[in-house]
């Protein structure tokens, strides 16, 4: 009968999430992983398999927790343009005196911006996530259209496209350590830019 593991990997991930969501994937060390996840070498390879494949299991995590906060959105509000729009909020203000972010760029991002050729692997893991967000934008655009949220002419696919790339933006900036209130406005800005898609009544 194997023996069973020592740890538990849900918590494993979520501290490795934590780490390299914080330092990026080439800055954090095989020793900081050690000491994080509280696990040795051997233990660390066993689980895993490679620094690597534990970066892109932390990735899988990571994006299961936007999906998770999404939701929880989709939830609470009141429509699904609402609840795009308080999602984009959290996603960039959502640190609270408890719980501060490890940074305020998107993991996948900062992955995207780091990653060289020679790692091709983690190359198409986020362009592979950050098509499948903007695909769930274009879903919940287009359930805002079908609801008579926004204009039936408005082109879903495009306005999806333009949503990440304002976010992709808003939360590069936000990594300037600059406050809140400096962030407010442009967050107007980006619900402004939604709000002009809406019908007229």
């Amino acid at each position: 009968m194997p023996r069973a593991a020592k740890y538990d990997r849900k918590v494993a991930l979520d501290k490795a999430v934590t780490l390299f969501w914080a330092r990026g994937y080439h800055a954090t060390s095989l020793k900081q992983l050690e000491q994080a996840l509280d696990m040795r070498p051997g233990s660390l390879y066993a689980a895993f398999g490679s620094k690597q494949s534990l970066f892109m299991e932390a990735l899988d995590v990571y994006t299961a927790q936007m999906l998770n906060l999404l939701e929880a959105h989709l939830e609470s509000a009141a429509s699904p343009l609402l609840a795009l729009q308080s999602f984009l909020r959290d996603l960039v203000l959502g640190d609270t005196p408890d719980h501060e972010l490890p940074a305020r760029a998107c993991m996948i991002v900062k992955t995207l911006m780091e990653v060289t050729e020679e790692e091709e692997p983690l190359g198409i893991k986020v362009n592979e996530l950050l098509a499948d967000m903007e695909e769930i934008f274009e879903d919940l655009l287009a359930r805002s259209r079908r609801e008579g949220e926004l204009r039936s002419d408005v082109d879903c696919v495009r306005l999806a496209r333009l949503v990440q790339v304002q976010v992709m933006g808003l939360r590069s900036y936000a990594q300037r350590q600059v406050t809140a209130k400096e962030l407010e406005p442009l967050l107007a800005d980006i619900n402004s830019l939604l709000d002009s898609y809406r019908v007229r009544h």
